[in-house]
């Protein structure tokens, strides 16, 4: 048994069902989403959608600005902004401290 996939975030845990119930939306919400690749599922062998915890936040990212009234478009392009941002932040952050801590040498 391999327990490491207890912490995994992108490990596929839930199914549709289960990640409908948990979300509180449609599973005909979740095959929109999966339709319009904003949010990609693994598929089991049998071909059933199963998500993890991570796009399971991404869902809830995408719900919350669609209840702000974004059309689907926008809301992909929102989301995919927000996250280079935050990588293009990461990464500031991760050169800074290398330029730091080369003039402590």
């Amino acid at each position: 048994m391999n327990l490491g996939r207890l912490d995994d975030a992108d490990y596929p845990t839930y199914t549709i069902g289960q990640a409908a119930e948990l979300l509180g939306v449609q599973q005909a919400f979740l095959r929109s989403l999966d339709t319009a690749s904003v949010v990609s599922p693994h598929r089991s062998s049998g071909g059933h959608r199963r998500y993890s915890r991570r796009q399971l936040e991404l869902v809830i990212r995408v719900r919350a600005l669609f209840d702000e009234g974004h059309t689907l478009a926008a809301t992909a392009r929102i989301v995919d902004l927000e996250d280079r941002l935050s990588a293009a932040h990461a990464r500031i952050v991760e050169l800074e401290a290398r330029i730091t801590g080369e003039g402590r040498r």
